[in-house]
This record gives structure tokens, sequence and C-alpha cells, in this order.
């Protein structure tokens, strides 16, 4: 994990230090204010790297606000989530919902519903590596759904 988290971190370094047509990005940046279209609550989004010809992946860094909701979707491509900083929930359509926690490395299997946002005490920030099709957003993550969820995992 530390390997990959140090990887990660010096991507933006490494462009850096290639030529002068580079582009660099830094995850210790907050980003944008996301518009509330497929979530509840409040979400800054950092796109630490943009897939292209050569690179076909999104980096993403999210982090959202305690007690923020994110919904229902999936994409085309496995998604990876690393936790870097705060608690939030996961869950794959049709299984548990888990806690997720600093230092978790999370792996969605392509094409498969799931949701992933801030747990209700504390905010989350995660770096999403996806591919560059679009994200299917498939239904709304309601409170009362949210809330359910919280209170099954508020002692984990």
């Amino acid at each position: 994990m530390k390997k990959l988290l140090s990887i990660l971190l010096l991507i933006p370094s490494l462009a850096y230090a290639q030529d002068s047509n580079y582009t660099v990005s830094s995850y210790f940046e907050e980003g944008f204010k996301a518009p509330n279209t497929n979530h509840l609550g409040e979400a800054w989004l950092n796109f630490l790297v943009e897939a292209d010809d050569e690179f076909t992946y999104n980096i993403t860094q999210a982090t959202f606000a305690a007690n923020s909701t994110l919904n229902w979707h999936k994409h085309s491509s496995a998604q990876v989530l690393i936790v870097v900083e705060g608690e939030g929930y996961y869950q794959e359509r049709g299984k548990e919902p888990i806690l997720m926690k600093t230092g978790d490395v999370i792996k969605c299997p392509k094409d498969t519903e799931h949701w992933h946002t801030a747990s209700v005490d504390s905010a989350v920030t995660y770096i999403a590596i996806y591919s560059s099709d679009p994200t299917i957003w498939t239904e709304p993550l309601t409170r009362e759904y949210y809330n359910s969820v919280a209170e099954r995992l508020k002692d984990n």
C-alpha cells in the first residue's frame, strides 16, 4: 500500500522532470466543488490525471463532506479506490455495505453497480482510478437508505 501511494505521489514529480511539455497536478489541492447532480451534500473533485490516447485511465481525487451521499453507478472497467483520509461507506449491489477507512484499497469489478461516499460523522478523501468511459448513473441513493447503512455500520 505504501509503495502504491508513493508511486501515485511521484507521478506529478516525474512529469515535471521530463520536459517542458508536462502537466502537473497535486493531490494536496482540494479541486473544485462538484455540482449536486449525482450526490447530496458537498463534494470536491481534483482530476489528477485525465485519460488520453497513451494512458486510458482517469485518476481523480474525490473528497466528500461528512453525511454526503453518492448515487448508485457503474463503470465499463474495473475501478480502484484508495482511501487516503477519513471514513466512508462502500457497497456493491447485492452485497452488504462496508466501512472504508484510511489505507483501504478497494477494487470494484467492471459493470458492477455500487456507491461510495463519506460516513455520517467523517469526511472521506479517496483516489479513484477508472477508465475514460463515462460513469453510468443508475439510481439515486436515498437519504433513508444511507441513514440505514450508517445505523448498521456505526459500531464498526
